[in-house]
């Protein structure tokens, strides 16, 4: 049963039967919203990017996204550019798959944010959402859904770190700035 997040709420990556999750999928899905044009309504493309980012603390070891599909040690794999978006519906247009049991012992967290690449704010888009799946079964655990579009262009939708001798989730949803995931450090920092 999937658990729909707001902003700052946390969930624990624990299965049902009390044992740990072992690999999870945050998915990434959009499509463009509809624009009145002269000749009737049309979408225009918009290249959103996922990107994953491996901290120590508060120093990033390792970065997954478009142009790095495989953090160095293998844990954390991009699935792939996706350019223009899909239906919306619910498939993943672009995902970052982490196996939680080859995360490194020295990374903390995984910080996931998304990007308008090609500069577009969000109140370009319509159902644009994050997920996390336990890959295993492909069962949705958490969903946060970016809603009410706003004038920008980047969003820090979440992070799993580490809890104990597990890993939890915390949805953050803080809107920003910027093209890839470079311009997103520094407003990363206050939610590690």
């Amino acid at each position: 049963m999937s658990v729909n997040l707001s902003k700052g709420q946390a969930i624990s990556l624990t299965k049902n039967d009390g044992g740990d999750l072992s690999a999870v999928r945050m998915g990434l899905g959009w499509k463009a919203a509809p624009r009145r044009g002269l000749f009737g309504k049309r979408s225009k493309e918009i290249d959103l990017d996922a990107s994953a980012v491996l901290f120590a603390g508060t120093e990033p070891k390792d970065v997954v996204f478009f142009r790095h599909l495989v953090s160095d040690d293998g844990s954390v794999r991009h699935t792939g550019d996706n350019l223009v978006g899909g239906a919306g519906q619910g498939g993943d247009d672009e995902a970052i798959t982490v196996d939680l049991q080859r995360v490194p012992v020295h990374i903390d967290q995984i910080v996931f944010t998304v990007n308008s690449f090609t500069g577009q704010t969000f109140a370009e888009v319509e159902n644009a959402f994050c997920r996390l799946v336990d890959e295993t079964n492909g069962e949705e655990l958490a969903r946060y859904t970016l809603t009410g579009g706003g004038e920008y262009t980047a969003q820090i939708m979440a992070k799993v770190h580490r809890q104990g001798n597990g890993w939890q989730m915390t949805a953050v949803g803080a809107p920003t700035n910027g093209r890839t995931f470079q311009d997103l450090m520094p407003a990363m920092v206050p939610h590690l």
